[in-house]
């Protein structure tokens, strides 16, 4: 056999894998590999997930292009990753794994996961996944999970030694968790119920520090410049490293999380190497321009971060929160403070996964009540706005997006 007839052939075999191997979702019968994944509340109350390659442009409709998730123990709090979806099943008190197939949502794997509500979820790994959370049944005894999602199978868990509430507080929140090698940093705050329907929280942050994986207890400090640190992370992020291992973290008294609205709304820092917030660093978001509370932040890059903040003037109470467009987007200097409206249009959820940052753009998906349901493109260098993918047909809200697949970018 010839050289040269032995490179044609090689050649051929290699143009061969990479069609094969590269072969679109849609041309294979098999949409489990998009690279996006759009969760969506519809008029009629139903609930879908959507996955796209692209939320530059075009229409998508729930009812036509999402898996319906009608009868799955699935919400909007579910942990996105690598092509598949975690959510915690509370009434059979498992961790199951998902993934649509065929536009359908199906089940994976599972593992046990018993007597926990999730708070906020940290990777450790591409497939370990540590769950900090409370105990599903008076929310007073914080609790961790390690979970190997490969296997599907617990490496690690037990009960935090973190008081529990007492005297008039008797829940509490898991704000965010932090691992740095062996510190493991979490913060929390206490909560008392005032009625069925009401409560307030207490006016301090908390920060423990353990030695991670022992779970031991170092040390806990006392912040009371604001309260509420962070939030449930499953739901909307409010925490993020800079490109200096700092890290940032929100503080939400709104009345949608600490309801505590006499305290200001803040972004907070634990420096590179510390334990602690920093004294000198207190970015009092709601004494600057915004002059409002916001839930929620992405970081772009370059000490430049999006909040999501309310609008106290356009709304008359927590029952209407969620469903008025009031909402509004601002860039953030985190050095230098400085504050810029987006020029977007009043957004409505009270608390959403709405923002994927990469290289050059930042896509923020908005539900407004005058344009229509859309994934927006801010570019980051020239700073301008458009739109992006719309979200039509039976869409009321666009609940969370999600970056699916990130490494479909190599291809």
């Amino acid at each position: 056999m010839s050289l040269k007839f032995k490179r044609s052939q090689f050649l051929y075999l290699l143009l061969f894998c990479l069609t094969a191997c590269t072969q679109s979702p849609e041309a294979s019968g098999d949409n489990s590999d998009k690279k996006y994944s759009i969760y969506i509340l519809a008029k009629d109350g139903k609930e879908y997930i959507i996955e796209s390659n692209s939320l530059n442009e075009g229409e998508l409709k729930p009812e036509l292009d999402g898996a319906d998730l009608s009868n799955i123990p699935v919400s909007r709090g579910a942990i996105v990753k690598k092509g598949f979806y975690y959510q915690l099943d509370r009434k059979n008190q498992l961790l199951v794994k998902y993934k649509i197939l065929d536009k359908q949502l199906k089940k994976i794997a599972s593992v046990p996961l018993k007597d926990f509500s999730i708070e906020n979820y940290y990777w450790k790994s591409a497939d370990t996944l540590l769950l900090t959370g409370l105990n599903s049944t008076d929310f007073s005894q914080v609790k961790y999970a390690m979970i190997n999602t490969k296997d599907m199978n617990q490496v690690a868990a037990g009960n935090l030694d973190i008081p529990r509430p007492s005297g008039r507080f008797n829940n509490m929140s898991v704000g965010f968790v932090e691992l740095r090698g062996q510190q493991l940093l979490l913060g929390y705050t206490y909560h008392e119920q005032l009625s069925t329907a009401n409560y307030t929280t207490s006016d301090t942050t908390y920060i423990t520090e353990f030695r991670f994986p022992l779970m031991k207890v170092v040390r806990t400090d006392k912040d009371t410049r604001s309260t509420y640190p962070g939030g449930v992370n499953t739901i909307q992020p409010y925490s993020f490293n800079d490109e200096q291992g700092n890290y940032y973290f929100m503080t939400c008294p709104g009345i949608a999380l600490g309801n505590r609205p006499e305290l200001p709304t803040a972004i907070m820092q634990i420096k590179a190497g510390a334990n602690a917030p920093d004294e000198n660093y207190f970015f009092n978001l709601s004494a600057s321009a915004i002059h409002n509370h916001a839930y929620g932040m992405w970081y772009l890059g370059n000490n430049k971060v999006i909040v999501r903040s309310e609008r106290k003037d356009l709304f008359k109470d927590l029952n209407d929160h969620y469903s008025t467009a009031h909402f509004e987007f601002y860039i953030v200097d985190l050095i230098t403070k400085a504050i810029q409206k987006l020029d977007l249009p009043l957004d409505k959820g009270t608390r959403r996964q709405c923002v994927i940052v990469n290289k050059d753009d930042a896509y923020i998906s908005v539900n407004s009540s005058t344009e229509g349901n859309y994934v927006w493109i801010y570019n980051k260098k020239t700073g301008k706005l458009k739109k992006g993918l719309q979200l039509s047909g039976n869409t009321d809200f666009i609940l969370r997006i999600d970056e699916l697949n990130p490494y479909l970018e190599l291809f």
